[in-house]
């Protein structure tokens, strides 16, 4: 048996956290093997840590990898992969061939989801536990994808205990994970208003964009895509001064370079799940979580 605190506290961590961190331990140790669907986002980054942490060789993180996935967010979840020690491996999904998805939908991620935890269950043979970044936080959003995560018996053990975004972001602080305070990056298919065609093509030229501004020093934003005009969101706090370093007239000649034909600024600000709101959607239900009592397989991972 591995020791349950192979990551030991780095800073102080409320006692509630603390315990919460405890269960999450405590839970992932019970499994035989694990597999965690893996993004390199915070959130699946604990769940990656704490199954390597609690499992060792019996744990591995897996990344689905297609357009839709900015070629930067890979190469950081290769890099923290490697820093977590746990077993990683790249799988291709081909969301972009099914209509379900590539129509984009208001219910575009369950085709997405289903797509890789269809691959998921196929690496496993339906023997081994698959584990997924869902918090609590996400269960209040439009999350159809996490429909699809259950209808495969995926489990979600950070929302199991009641642990949200600033929960996560908190105890991987303590934990010493350089990664943090790493700010959320859906997919680039998140871009375009729902009922717009999200295609490889699309997905690149968006992914580019963003990149540009990346290099340039803006870390927080998105590019959306509406026809052929990029609508660039940063927060509301760079609006004002956004342009005193970052050259307007260059900004838009690299945009149109990528294809675009017109380039605007977004004066709300980043906001996350703005396409939701815009289309009105709701919340819905996704069912109930698993049981964190579920028979585990017998088997190790492939």
């Amino acid at each position: 048996m591995l020791s349950p605190a192979l990551h030991p506290l780095v800073e102080f961590l409320p006692p509630p956290l603390e315990q919460a961190l405890g269960q999450l331990r405590q839970s992932v140790r019970g499994l035989d093997a694990a597999l965690v669907a893996y993004s390199g986002g915070v959130d699946s980054a604990l769940v990656a840590a704490i199954a390597a942490e609690q499992l060792g060789t019996d744990a591995e993180a897996v990344t689905g990898v297609s357009p839709a996935l900015a070629p930067h967010l890979l190469q950081e979840a290769r890099s923290q992969a490697a820093w977590m020690g746990i077993r990683h491996r790249e799988v291709a999904t081909r969301e972009l061939e099914d209509p379900a998805y590539s129509s984009n939908p208001t219910d575009r991620c369950y085709a997405c989801k289903r797509e890789l935890h269809g691959l998921l269950a196929s690496l496993t043979g339906g023997m081994i536990q698959v584990l997924d970044g869902v918090n609590q936080d996400d269960l209040g959003d439009h999350r159809p994808g996490i429909r699809a995560a259950r209808e495969r018996g995926v489990r979600s053990p950070l929302a199991e205990h009641g642990l949200d975004k600033a929960a996560v972001r908190q105890i991987s602080r303590a934990l010493g994970f350089p990664w943090w305070d790493k700010p959320a990056q859906p997919c680039l298919a998140s871009r375009f208003p729902y009922g717009e065609p999200v295609t490889a093509s699309r997905l690149q030229r968006v992914a580019a964009a963003e990149d540009w501004l990346r290099q340039r020093g803006v870390k927080q934003l998105r590019v959306r895509c509406q026809g052929a005009t990029a609508r660039v969101e940063v927060p509301s706090d760079q609006l004002d001064d956004l342009f005193s370093w970052l050259p307007r007239q260059e900004l838009v000649e690299a945009f149109r370079s990528l294809g675009f034909a017109a380039v605007s600024l977004d004066l709300e600000g980043l906001i996350s799940g703005k396409l939701n709101r815009e289309a009105n959607l709701k919340p819905a239900a996704p069912g109930p979580l698993a049981s964190p009592g579920l028979r585990q397989p017998d088997r190790a991972v492939p």
